[in-house]
C-alpha cells in the first residue's frame, strides 16, 4: 500500500528535501505552501500523514491543525524552527501527534511517520468498518467527507453533521429542532429558516436536481428525512 503524506510548508527548500526522501522511501507526495491549501488538500484527499511548519502564510499551522481536527483525525507532525517548550506544548495540545524541531535529520521523519503509521493501523481497521451508504452516497465516518460515485462533495462540517445524522437512520423523519440539535445541542425557534437554509445548501451539493430531490425529502408538517434514490418504487 502506498501512504499518502501532505507536507504542509512554505519553504520550497525543505519541501524539495522532504519530498525526495518521501519519494525514495515509496510515499505518494502532496505539498501545500500555507495552511488553507492545505486544508482544502485534507478535505479532497485521502491524505495518511500531514507534516506541518507552524510559520506559513494566510492559515499558520497551529489554525490549520485545529482546522483539520474538525474534519480528520489523521496522524499531524509538526516540523519547525520553533524550538521552545511552550510551542512543543502548544502543538501536541491542539492536535498534533508529533514535533521535530529544525534543522531535522530528513531519516528521523522518515522513522517518525512510519511510527505514527504503525500506531494508527489498528485504529484504521477499526474504523474501515464506519462507513455509511445509501445509494450513491458514502459518508465516511472516520475522515468525515461524503462522497457521491466516488468524488467527495465540498459539504461544510455542518451540513455533514445533519446529513450523518440522516443516513445513520434512513425513512426516519426528523424535526428542524432535532436536527438542529444534532450540530449544537440547542434549538431556538429563529433557527427554523436557518435549517431550512442548510437543507437547501446540501441538496444543491448531493442531488442530480435540487428542485426534485431524490435523497432529502421534505415530510410536510413534520420535518425531513432520507431515503435510498434507488431503492424501488413497489
Amino acid at each position: 500500500m502506498k501512504y499518502n503524506i501532505l507536507i504542509a510548508e512554505d519553504d520550497a527548500d525543505i519541501v524539495e528535501l522532504l519530498a525526495l526522501y518521501l519519494d525514495s522511501a515509496d510515499y505518494r507526495v502532496f505539498t501545500a505552501y500555507d495552511g488553507i491549501e492545505a486544508l482544502d488538500i485534507i478535505k479532497h484527499e485521502d491524505i495518511d500523514v500531514a507534516l506541518v511548519d507552524i510559520m506559513m502564510p494566510r492559515m499558520n499551522g497551529y489554525e490549520f491543525i485545529k482546522e483539520a481536527r474538525l474534519i480528520s483525525d489523521i496522524p499531524m507532525m509538526i516540523i519547525s524552527a520553533r524550538n521552545q517548550d511552550v510551542d512543543k506544548i502548544m502543538g501536541l495540545d491542539i492536535g498534533a501527534d508529533a514535533y521535530i524541531s529544525k534543522p531535522f535529520n530528513p531519516l528521523e521523519v522518515i522513522a517518525y511517520i512510519k511510527a505514527l503509521l504503525r500506531r494508527y493501523s489498528t485504529h484504521r481497521l477499526a474504523k474501515e468498518k464506519e462507513v455509511l451508504k445509501l445509494g450513491e452516497l458514502e459518508l465516511d465516518m472516520e475522515k468525515f467527507i461524503l462522497r457521491k460515485n466516488g468524488l467527495v462533495l465540498p459539504l461544510t462540517l455542518t451540513e455533514l453533521k445533519i446529513v450523518a445524522k440522516m443516513m445513520k437512520t434512513p425513512e426516519r423523519v426528523y424535526t428542524k429542532a432535532q436536527l438542529y440539535e444534532c450540530i449544537n445541542g440547542e434549538w431556538y425557534e429563529s433557527d427554523d429558516n436557518t435549517m431550512m437554509v442548510h437543507i437547501s445548501n446540501i441538496r444543491s451539493k448531493i442531488e442530480d436536481d435540487p428542485a426534485q430531490p431524490q435523497y432529502i425529502k421534505t415530510v410536510r408538517g413534520l420535518g425531513y428525512k432520507i431515503e435510498n434514490k434507488k431503492k424501488s418504487k413497489y
